[in-house]
Order: C-alpha cells, then structure tokens, then sequence
C-alpha cells in the first residue's frame, strides 16, 4: 500500500506502539523513513506495515 506520507507528518507504526510517535524524514513510494521517538530511524515498506496518522508530540 503506498502512503502518501511527506515529510514532517507525524506516524505511529502500527506494529510497534511501543517505539512512540515518529516523524516522517522521506517518502519514496512504499519505503518510507521514520525518525521515532523510543526507536530512531527506521525504514518502514509501507506494503508491509501499516503506518498510522498521529498528532505532533506535545513538548
């Protein structure tokens, strides 16, 4: 499935609530690059798992 994520919009994987909210670095058709919170930077395949629209963190 091909997310029309950009970057700066805030996701939740699916998956893994546990790594936190994460921000969108880069969106290349299905991988998409994530910067979470309790897990770094990761490269999500979006044919795979589900990323979910979130709110920003509150500071």
């Amino acid at each position: 499935m091909l997310a029309p994520f950009v970057p700066g919009d805030w996701v939740e994987n699916t998956l893994r609530p546990d790594w936190g909210p994460g921000q969108v670095q880069s969106s290349i058709g299905a991988r998409v690059t994530v910067n979470f919170l309790h897990a770094g930077k990761q490269l999500i395949n979006t044919d795979q798992v589900v990323l979910r629209p979130v709110k920003p963190p509150e500071d």
